[in-house]
C-alpha cells in the first residue's frame, strides 16, 4: 500500500501497522545536483530553476508530483502518547508529563481531526488539479505521525516521480511553520537514501494569497452581519485574530534576518498585515487585536502574548458585549481550534457574559483549494514576481527561503531543503 496515498477507507488498516517513530534528524543535506545557466548551486536538492537561490524563481519547471506536508495527529487512544513523544522528541519529557497534555486528545476519543482534514484536502487538491488537466499526483506525509514524510517521498519515487513541489499546510513564516517542514524534507531524503535522485522545491508561504485570505474575510463578514442583526453595535464587538503562540526568541528570528521586522519578526508582521487586509476588504469598523493561544513549554520561557482568554476576560470593562474569534493562524479545525478556541475560549466568554462567535478556517473552501493549486501553477509556469497575487505589502513571499531564515534558538540551524545557504 502506498502510505502517502492513503484514503479514508484505508486509514484503519494503515494504523494497524506497528508504531514507527519519525525518522532521525538529518546530519547532512544531499549535495546540489543541478544549476541554472551555470550559476552556483546553493540550494540543496533543488530543481535547476531554483538551484541558484534567487528569491523568486522565474523559470518554468516540469514538476511531476506534489508533496503535501502536514503536522500529523493521533487517530486513537493508543496513539496519543507515542504521538506526543514524536512532537517532543529530544526534550526528555517523561510520559507522566505528556499525559497531562494528552487530555485534550482524550476528550475527543484520542483522535485529532488533522489527519482527516488532510485526507479531505488531498482529495480536493486531486480534484482541482484534475479539473485543470494537470497530471500531478499528491503524496501526503506528516511530521509527527503516519504517514510520515518518508512515506510520501518513498511512494512518489516508487511511482517514478522525482521532481517534486512541496506544499506545507501552514501559511506563515516561523521555525515550526516553515523551516521545520524544510528540515523534515532533509530528514526524509537522508532517511530514504534518495539524495541525488530527487529534486524538491517548496511553494512560497501563502499568508497573503487571495485564496487563503478570502475564507477568513467571508467568515468574518458573516459573523459581523449576524451580530449586528442581533442588535450589537460595531463598537460593542471586538474582533480577535487568533494564532498559535511561539517563543519570543523564535518569533524574533522568523523571516529573513536582514528584513529587520523587529520584535515578533515576520511571524507577527505577517499576521498583522493579513488582519489589516481583511478589515480593509470588509470596511469593518469594530475594534480588533491580534491574540495568541496554545502556548506550551516551561513557564520561564516567554511566549507571544496576549493570551486570548486573558483578553476576553478584559472585554466587558472596555464596553464590549460580543467577540468574533478569527482563527487566522490555522488552515483547518484541528485540535488547537477545537479545544483552545471552541472549548476554552468559549467557556471564558460565557463566564464573562460575552457573546462569542468563532469563524471558519479555510479547510477545503473552494477559494483556498483553488489558491493552493494557483501556487503550484505559479511555480510550474515560473511566473514573474510582479504578477503574483498578494494582498499585503509583504508579499509575494520568497520561493527560496533566505539564508539565516527562521532559526530555532534552542536547536540552531539544522539541515533543510528549499532554502539558500544555511
Amino acid at each position: 500500500m502506498a502510505a502517502a496515498n492513503i484514503g479514508t477507507d484505508a486509514a484503519d488498516a494503515f494504523r494497524a501497522e506497528s508504531f514507527r517513530p519519525k525518522p532521525p534528524r538529518a546530519t547532512s543535506v544531499p549535495p546540489c545536483t543541478s544549476a541554472l545557466d551555470g550559476a552556483p548551486c546553493v540550494v540543496p536538492a533543488a530543481t535547476a530553476a531554483a538551484a541558484s537561490g534567487a528569491p523568486h524563481v522565474s523559470a518554468p519547471t516540469a514538476y511531476d508530483g506534489v508533496l503535501l506536508l502536514g503536522f500529523g495527529g493521533p487517530e486513537g487512544q493508543d496513539d496519543v502518547i507515542p504521538f506526543l513523544r514524536n512532537v517532543t522528541a529530544g526534550r526528555g519529557i517523561p510520559d507522566e508529563r505528556l499525559e497531562e497534555v494528552a487530555h485534550h486528545y482524550r476528550h475527543f476519543g484520542g483522535v485529532s481531526p488533522i489527519n482527516e482534514h488532510n485526507r479531505e484536502l488531498k482529495a480536493a487538491l486531486d480534484a482541482e488539479l484534475a479539473a485543470r488537466g494537470l497530471a500531478l499526483p499528491v503524496y501526503w506525509g506528516n511530521r509527527n505521525w503516519m504517514p510520515y514524510v518518508t512515506d510520501a517521498l518513498t511512494a512518489a519515487v516508487a511511482d517514478g516521480r522525482t521532481r517534486l513541489l512541496a506544499l506545507a499546510t501552514s501559511a506563515y513564516s516561523s521555525y515550526s511553520s516553515c523551516r521545520q517542514y524544510r528540515e523534515d524534507l532533509a530528514d526524509a531524503v537522508e532517511a530514504t537514501g534518495l539524495g541525488g535522485r530527487v529534486e524538491i522545491d517548496k511553494v512560497r508561504q501563502f499568508f497573503d494569497h487571495p485564496g487563503f485570505v478570502a475564507p477568513f474575510a467571508e467568515g468574518l463578514g458573516d459573523a459581523l452581519a449576524r451580530l449586528r442583526a442581533d442588535g450589537f453595535a460595531d463598537e460593542e464587538i471586538e474582533i480577535l485574530f487568533s494564532t498559535h503562540s511561539i517563543p519570543y526568541a523564535d518569533a524574533d528570528r522568523s523571516g529573513p534576518v536582514e528584513a529587520g521586522f523587529g520584535p515578533g519578526g515576520a511571524y507577527v508582521a505577517q499576521h498583522v498585515a493579513v488582519a489589516e487586509a481583511i478589515l480593509e476588504r470588509l470596511g469593518a469598523a469594530s475594534p480588533w487585536q491580534l491574540v495568541f493561544q496554545s502556548r506550551s513549554g516551561p513557564p520561564q520561557v516567554p511566549w507571544l502574548e496576549p493570551d486570548i482568554n486573558d483578553v476576553i476576560a478584559e472585554l466587558p470593562a472596555a464596553g464590549r458585549r460580543a467577540v468574533v474569534i478569527v482563527p487566522l493562524g490555522f488552515v483547518s479545525d484541528h485540535m488547537e481550534v477545537l479545544w483552545d478556541l471552541d472549548t476554552e475560549a468559549m467557556e471564558t466568554a460565557a463566564a464573562h457574559g460575552i457573546t462569542a462567535v468563532r469563524t471558519p478556517t479555510p479547510g477545503t473552501h473552494p477559494a483556498y483549494v483553488a489558491g493552493l493549486v494557483d501556487l503550484i501553477v505559479e511555480r510550474m509556469d515560473g511566473a514573474d514576481a510582479a504578477e503574483r497575487p498578494h494582498e499585503t505589502a509583504l508579499g509575494p513571499w520568497y520561493d527560496v527561503c533566505r539564508p539565516g531564515c527562521c532559526e530555532n534558538k534552542r536547536l540552531g540551524f539544522q539541515p533543510a531543503l528549499a532554502g539558500a545557504g544555511r
